[in-house]
This record gives C-alpha cells, sequence and structure tokens, in this order.
C-alpha cells in the first residue's frame, strides 16, 4: 500500500511512468522481512532493484562509497521513523557490510521532535523573558 502511493507521487511528479525501484529497510529487517518487503514492491508493480539497508543508504548519499581507500569503519546515527539507530558500517572496495545496529524507540522520530520542540520553546521564553 505504501509502496503503491509512493510510485504514484513519483509518477505524478515526473509525469512518466515508474517501474524500477531500490527500496531502503531498517538495518534489523532480517530476511523475511526483505522478502515482504520486496513482494510489496511486486505487488505495487515495481521491480525491485535492490533492498538497502538504511544506514548504507545513508552512507551512499553522503558520498562515503567514493571516498579515501582500503577500509573504513563508519558510525551512521538515523534519527527518524520513530526510533534512534546507530549502526557501524565497514566500507571497503565499494562494498558496504553491517557490523551493528542497535536502537531505542524512545529517542527518535516523534519523541525527539516533541522533545526538540520544548527545548526551543524554552529556549525562546528564557532569551525574550517570556511566561
Amino acid at each position: 500500500m505504501v509502496l503503491t502511493k509512493m510510485k504514484e507521487i513519483a509518477e505524478a511528479y515526473l509525469r512518466k511512468t515508474v517501474t524500477n525501484a531500490v527500496v531502503t529497510v531498517p538495518a534489523y529487517f532480517n530476511d523475511s522481512q526483505r522478502q515482504a518487503t520486496k513482494d510489496a514492491g511486486t505487488i505495487a508493480g515495481l521491480n525491485v532493484l535492490r533492498i538497502i539497508n538504511e544506514p548504507t543508504a545513508a552512507a551512499i548519499a553522503y558520498g562515503l562509497d567514493k571516498k579515501g581507500a582500503g577500509e573504513r569503519n563508519v558510525l551512521i546515527f538515523d534519527l527518524g521513523g520513530g526510533t534512534f539507530d546507530v549502526s557501524i558500517l565497514t566500507i571497503e572496495d565499494g562494498i558496504f557490510e553491517v557490523k551493528s545496529t542497535a536502537g531505542d524507540t524512545h529517542l527518535g522520530g516523534e519523541d525527539f521532535d516533541n522533545r526538540m520542540v520544548n527545548h526551543f520553546v524554552q529556549e525562546f521564553k528564557r532569551k525574550h523573558k517570556k511566561t
């Protein structure tokens, strides 16, 4: 359902038919969850070229696959989606391997947003002498 809607949004924006997709999933997804995501893409009318971990996608978006030579360990923080996730990746010769991932459902997403808003409201009140 979500992938169908995203396909429709992409097609409306591009004014073209979208047939191929790379889909990101949380690093903690197991093989069954990854396969279910791929199946959902097929049901949505997409040819899912690849399923990649969100931390890997973040590293690629930042260009870490193109920076430096040799093996590198990278720490990725993900504050979205209702959790705060931390993943450690090893990158070598364009190959990304998730070494470890952990998260806390009370530190990311809406909880994080609410705490940030409250913090800045208090800061505003303090700076502008508002009660």
